[in-house]
């Protein structure tokens, strides 16, 4: 795991606009953040079923078919329902265009029905998607890869922000001549996690347990820092 500190800074000395100067308190303004880069444990996969046929009871039928099929699959390969959720559920139908002008007619309808799946045992990935492959999965329509706990490393980058604001904000006092004083307020905005997303596939035509590359996810925190310049 390592950790990178970068900072957007901002330096305010007071300056008197409508009262008097002894009423405005100088200050130094700084936004830091603080990044934690972390290996993924769990993966989101979006993958989706599509069936061809002349009616659109039958597309459907056949569609429907094949997603049971994949989801009794997840059930073996130990994936709880609560991390299967239907996504989509799409009819539609096939033209055929000619060259006389005449309107295009219907010739067959496509049928899809799309999941998204959380694995959690990242491990076993690669496994899981050539299984549902095996037992009708024709489409991969996204993957994400994610940190199931990730307080400590939210807690981290915290510490981390705060540190580098401090730091940076000493740099800026000692650079204009002044004193750096308390910390007048302290507050946090944006960061959290960084989800990697890999690319969308296209049809998945895997017969092995398919290689996973999970790089890492970046979890950041923001603050931003007041502090009064000391007299």
């Amino acid at each position: 795991m390592r950790i990178l500190w970068s900072v957007l800074v901002v330096l305010a000395l007071g300056v008197p606009q409508g009262s008097a100067a002894e009423d405005i308190e100088r200050r130094i303004i700084v936004n830091g953040e603080g990044t934690v880069s972390a290996s993924p444990d769990m993966a989101t996969v979006f993958v989706g079923v599509s069936r061809q046929a002349r009616r659109a009871e039958q597309a459907l039928g056949d569609a429907s078919k094949a997603a049971a099929a994949v989801l009794a699959r997840l059930e073996a390969e130990g994936i709880e329902t609560r991390d299967i959720q239907t996504r989509n559920i799409a009819l539609s139908p096939q033209y055929a265009r000619s060259n006389d002008g005449s309107a295009p007619r219907v010739t067959g309808y496509v049928a899809s029905n799309d999941l998204v799946v959380r694995v959690r045992d990242f491990d076993r990935l690669g496994a899981v998607l050539d299984a549902i492959v095996e037992d009708g999965a024709n489409a991969m329509n996204g993957l994400a890869f994610d940190i199931q706990e990730r307080g400590d490393l939210e807690q981290i980058a915290r510490a981390g922000a705060v540190t580098d604001a401090r730091s940076r904000a000493e740099v800026l006092a000692d650079a204009a001549g002044v004193t750096l004083g308390d910390v007048v307020s302290i507050s946090e905005g944006g960061g959290g996690a960084m989800p990697f997303a890999a690319d969308r596939g296209m049809l998945m035509e895997a017969r092995s347990a398919v290689p996973i590359a999970g790089g890492e996810i970046d979890i950041r925190a923001q603050v931003t820092m007041v502090f009064a310049i000391a007299e």
